[in-house]
Parts: C-alpha cells; sequence; structure tokens
C-alpha cells in the first residue's frame, strides 16, 4: 500500500468521496471540542455509507432499469434490513439493499453494529496504555494540538470530519473526565502504529478495551508448518488450510488492475507466488507519497505483511467491495476476517508485544497467491 496517490485520491483511499463534502457544514474550532457519541439507528446491523452512491428505484445500476431517484453521502447511515439480488452490470456483488425510496447496491455500505462500551476511569494499573476496537458506527474525534498528518490536513482541506470506524483499532495512553463523560487520549505515535503523532480525544463509550483473551492464538496446537493461506486473485478469494482441511474462507479485495483515472496499471498488483508472514502488527498507519502528493490512512486494524514493507492482509474499513479487485496491492478483507488471519498465523502477536518482524530465513505461515491464466 505505499504508491503515490495524489490528496484527492487519499480521500477515496480513506472512504471519503468528494461528493458529500459541498453538503456538510464544517466549523475548523468544533475540531478541538469535546463529542459524545451520536444517537445511531435502531438496527441490528447499520450500513454506513463509504461514498457517494446513488439510490436506484430498481436494484440495478442500469440506468434503463434501475433509474437513480437520490443520494445517499459519506457516513450516512441506514437500517440494515432486506437484502435483494439485482443486476451489478460488470461487477461480482450482485447484492443491494432496500432504502427508503429504492435501492442502493451493498459494496458502497459497510455493515457495522451499535455496541456502546461502558469506559474504564484509569488506565489499567502499570501500563503505558491499552489497545481499543470501535465498536459503533462512527466516533467522532477531538484533535490536540497542530494536525500533522496528510489524513487529518486532508480532512481539514475538504471540510469532512475526522472520525474512527468500526472495525479499527487503536493505541489509547490517558483517560480524562472534565467534559461530563469519559474520554480516552489516541495517541497515533511511531511507536504505536508509525503514525505522525497526531492526538486525539473520544468518547470512551465508543470502543472496546481489548484483552489478551481476545487476540489469543487460533489453533496453537496446529504444527506452524501446516498452516498455509492460499489467496487466488482471479476468483478474489481466500482459504486458510491445515492440513488439506479448508477452516477459513472469506472474499478479499486485491490490488486494483484500473487507477482512478479509469485507465489499466499494474502499479497497484499485488505480488503473487509463495510468499509468508513476516511482520505483524495489530494497527499500522498506511501511508505512501510525499507531503503533496500522497495518502495516510491511520489505525488499519490486524496487518499480516506477507511482502516487502508494506503489503499485507488487513482489514478494510473504507468500502465493502470484496470480491472486487481495488487495494494498492494489499489483499483486504473485513476488519473481522483480518482478526481472525491475524490471531491464527504465525508468529503469533500478543497485545503487550503489539507487533513482530521475523528475518529471513526465519518466516512464518506461508501464504501463496496465485492468479489463474485463461
Amino acid at each position: 500500500m505505499k504508491r503515490p496517490v495524489s490528496r484527492r485520491d487519499f480521500l477515496k483511499v480513506a472512504g471519503v468521496g468528494l461528493g458529500a463534502l459541498a453538503f456538510r457544514p464544517f466549523n475548523y474550532e468544533a475540531l478541538y471540542q469535546p463529542k459524545r457519541l451520536p444517537q445511531f439507528p435502531a438496527s441490528e446491523i447499520i450500513g454506513r455509507m463509504t461514498g457517494l452512491t446513488d439510490i436506484r428505484s430498481r436494484p440495478s445500476n442500469n440506468d434503463l432499469v434501475g433509474v437513480p431517484v437520490g443520494k445517499l453521502y459519506d457516513d450516512n447511515l441506514i437500517e440494515w434490513h432486506r437484502e435483494v439480488v439485482g443486476e451489478a452490470i460488470g461487477l461480482t456483488n450482485q447484492k443491494y439493499l432496500e432504502v427508503p425510496g429504492g435501492y442502493v447496491w451493498s459494496s458502497r455500505v459497510q455493515p457495522t453494529r451499535n455496541l456502546p462500551n461502558t469506559p474504564i476511569t484509569e488506565v489499567p494499573a502499570g501500563k503505558p496504555g491499552f489497545w481499543v476496537e470501535v465498536t459503533v458506527p462512527y466516533v467522532d474525534l477531538t484533535l490536540e494540538g497542530a494536525p500533522a498528518s496528510p489524513w487529518i490536513q486532508s480532512l481539514i482541506q475538504y471540510q469532512f470530519p475526522p472520525r474512527v470506524y468500526y472495525g479499527q483499532v487503536i493505541w489509547i495512553d490517558q483517560i480524562r473526565q472534565n467534559n461530563g463523560f469519559v474520554e480516552y487520549r489516541w495517541n497515533e505515535s511511531p511507536g504505536h502504529g508509525y503514525g505522525f503523532g497526531d492526538i486525539y480525544w473520544l468518547d470512551g463509550a465508543g470502543v472496546k478495551v481489548l484483552t489478551e483473551e481476545e487476540v489469543a492464538p487460533i489453533s496453537p496446537n496446529v504444527d506452524p508448518a501446516e498452516k498455509k493461506i492460499v489467496a487466488n486473485l482471479t476468483y478474489q478469494t481466500l482459504s486458510c488450510f491445515e492440513g488439506n482441511n479448508e477452516v477459513f474462507f472469506c472474499r478479499i479485495s486485491s490490488g486494483a488492475i484500473f487507477d482512478y483515472q479509469g485507465n489499466p496499471t499494474d502499479s497497484y498488483s499485488t505480488p503473487v507466488g509463495d510468499l509468508n508472514t513476516h511482520w505483524k502488527i495489530i494497527s499500522l498507519n498506511m501511508s505512501g507519497g510525499g507531503s503533496a502528493a500522497g495518502y495516510s490512512t491511520p489505525a488499519v486494524p490486524w496487518d499480516t505483511v506477507i511482502s516487502g514493507e508494506g503489503i499485507a492482509i488487513h482489514g478494510a474499513f473504507w468500502h465493502n467491495d470484496f470480491g472486487e479487485r481495488r487495494s494498492h496491492g494489499c489483499i483486504n478483507v473485513t476488519p473481522e476476517n483480518a482478526k481472525w488471519i491475524f490471531r491464527w498465523t504465525t508468529p503469533y502477536i500478543t497485545l503487550a508485544q503489539c507487533e513482530q518482524r521475523m528475518t529471513w530465513p526465519d518466516h512464518g505461515t506461508v501464504v501463496t497467491v496465485k492468479e489463474l491464466k485463461a
């Protein structure tokens, strides 16, 4: 995921579409004001829009069949109820969601839940901080100090509120209660996720404190040599094997074959061959390019690096487009699937440990990435 992208394209990478921004009032001073969790829809599954999306009269992207009748914008929330199989021409996912007035293509909607938490009031004794996972559709952030990362600078430029989203994992190092509710301090320091050093406060009710049990190894008694991952780029699938037994399967989004202008490209290709897990880290700021042209996506969760310094199997919270090629070379999966893979693969990582790197010839789980040729 380390390739140059313009700031405008960065917003697309991070899940922010420019079409919505003109409709959102923005107050720079609000960046520094405490924010409580909003009232989320009363639905078991809540859909969060990940980009400007047409509402269509019928579940089809054919304008002659499914006429656009409205729009939903970034971070609009919908109740996730009836799903239907429709017609998405040229695409793998054919599932649409029924919304008031029509249908939206489900690949543009992240499925989330509203699972608020009771915050702790002190950092655990003897610890420098703790890891938390976002368990609500989003949590608004309060900035402390001057903005540093390309991510927050771009959001300010395009007048979009900074947030963390369902499934992200962040490092908390302080707790305060001086605003009438418990706030956690997210320290995006270089030591915890290789960030730019930005500091944010957030409502502690929106995140769950992770425990070692939740990241404990899966199938630790299986010989690590018997574990293997096979990623099929042609079919956009990933399978985990213990010996000859497939124990896990999911859809992926691997490297894009077109750039953001629609031009064919090999720049984003996912490497093929027998790779291996050689660096694992709980959460990572994935960045590329320079200060004038680049991207920075913070708190990408459950990173299992399989090639170079940044090609990883990791959670993607900025889309639900699994089954389609769209990444910068990484293998995108849902945060839930990334967490399972992270726990199952070697080397095993604890919360206290945070990350581990291995150097050849030492390596973790073998990952075979293949492309079927016609």
